[in-house]
């Protein structure tokens, strides 16, 4: 029950973070005119961070003898995908309704992977208390925030 408690902060303090991603990119992106180049600045960062755990808690790492399917990468593309949008667009439609609208589609792709088991997660059915549940989240969401 302790691992299970501290994985669940770890994950919490990482709902924290990606707002306050979004908030700080944001403000470098319109700093530098160009959300693009404060996405790029992020990443790179992001990867000598990663390579710095990667090496100095794990070593150099081999590649597999087989080659991961290429679609397996994809979260790559998902990423920056999500960066450059958040980075660019919540200083047109403000930070809050950026990410409640990126809660939303978290919600909505998170119970159809789930449902299905797509990319090899555990499959987890929708049922009538799961639907009553996200729609109220949704409602939520709209509640709390106002799209103009």
């Amino acid at each position: 029950m302790t691992k299970i408690l501290l994985l669940s902060a770890i994950v919490f303090g990482a709902g924290i973070g990606i707002p306050t991603m979004a908030a700080i990119n944001a403000n470098l992106g319109g700093k530098l005119g160009s959300p693009v180049f404060a996405t790029v600045i992020l990443m790179a960062l992001g990867f000598v961070l990663s390579v710095s755990y990667l090496l100095f808690f794990q070593g150099v790492p081999s590649w597999p003898t087989q080659t991961p399917p290429l679609w397996t990468f994809a979260g790559g593309f998902f990423v920056v995908f999500y960066v450059l949008s958040v980075t660019a667009i919540a200083p047109i439609i403000g930070l809050g309704n950026a990410i409640f609208l990126v809660l939303l589609g978290q919600i909505l792709a998170t119970t159809t992977i789930d449902h299905f088991g797509f990319f090899g997660t555990i499959q987890d059915q929708v049922s009538f208390r799961k639907i009553a549940g996200i729609a109220l989240m949704i409602l939520g969401i709209i509640l709390a925030r106002k799209i103009s």
